[in-house]
């Protein structure tokens, strides 16, 4: 969930590939609002970090200092209600190569912080997790959250298909077209083996599919249902939808891989503007002059490569 709050402050990091980085980069933009510096960067939007298959970890700001010292002197204020803690230093800062921080002198960083809170430590197995960084000069302090890469069970299906999108990018995908879940309702109308809705249905979102093909829909339910999720796939072309959607992730059939024509895909489009707001397009190809034919104006877009295959991504209203 996505919130920005008035007290808090969060530090992030994230890493991805460089065939990765303008998707990355733009999923970034949409859960945070902003363009957001390489690597590492601090923000008062609070986005759990396992949604992203590019955030690495979070830290909710406690205290912060110019200095290791101002850090060690509030740490012992630290509370833990009788639980054991542990802390961790967090590796990626915005440190010059001549600045830094070894691996021991990581470890003896985080030993004097652990000194200075009273209570049990347990390095194995603790209750809460903290985390000490630096960025721009100065050290932060507070509850540390990692990345659970819960996505990467949802990698292998029991219906495949060749051309689906991959989890990563659907993922990132459902992060563009939804920054923040609360109250949305979204639809994946060619949904294909249902790769895309089982992200958003995975994070909590209510999306719902649909698709021409009665064997690729049935593929979509039995994705669906294996991960122990429920969502309605309805069979049918996307001209015959009469509700209207917050939202729509439209994975366009390929002419390199269907018989699809450009008055079909033109189509498409034409009826994604009818029953979505905001629109995600996935193509092999820009299709800016049809896009904008079809009455959208492209907002932000991106391109996720995979060896010579690129797939773009446009975000549409």
């Amino acid at each position: 969930m996505q919130k920005k709050s008035e007290k808090n402050t969060f530090i992030y990091t994230y890493t991805c590939s460089d065939d990765e980085l303008s998707l990355c980069q733009m999923e970034l933009r949409c859960l945070f609002g902003e363009e957001v510096p390489s690597s590492i960067f601090k923000s008062e939007v609070e986005v759990d970090v396992s949604r992203s298959p590019f955030i690495k970890e979070r830290i909710d700001v406690m205290y912060e200092g110019d200095s290791l010292p101002e850090i060690y002197d509030q740490t012992e204020q630290v509370e833990l209600g009788g639980k054991t803690f542990k802390v961790i230093f967090v590796k990626t800062n915005d440190l010059s190569p001549a600045d830094k921080i070894e691996y021991d002198e990581r470890r003896v960083i985080e030993r004097e912080i652990g000194l200075r809170i009273e209570g049990e430590a347990d390095v194995n197995h603790p209750q809460l997790v903290y985390g000490i960084v630096t960025l721009g000069g100065r050290w932060y302090f507070g509850a540390y959250h990692k990345n659970k890469a819960t996505w990467f069970r949802q990698m292998k299906k029991p219906r495949s298909y060749s051309i689906a999108l991959s989890t990563r990018v659907a993922r990132a995908a459902v992060n563009i077209a939804v920054p923040n879940p609360e109250g949305v309702r979204a639809i994946d109308p060619c949904c294909g083996i249902g790769t895309v809705m089982v992200e958003a249905l995975s994070m909590g979102i209510n999306m719902v599919g649909r698709d021409i093909n009665p064997q690729i829909a049935i593929g979509a339910r039995t994705n669906i249902a294996h991960f122990g999720f429920t969502s309605e796939v309805t069979l049918g072309d996307i001209a015959d939808i009469t509700e209207h959607y917050d939202v729509a992730i439209v994975d366009m059939p390929y002419n390199l891989y269907s018989s699809i024509t450009p008055e079909e895909q033109f189509a498409i489009l034409v009826n994604a503007r009818r029953i979505a707001d905001r629109v995600v397009i996935v193509a092999i190809e820009p299709m800016d002059e049809m896009i904008t034919e079809a009455g959208f104006t492209i907002i932000d877009r991106c391109e996720a490569k995979k060896g010579l295959f690129s797939r773009h991504l446009m975000l549409c209203q």
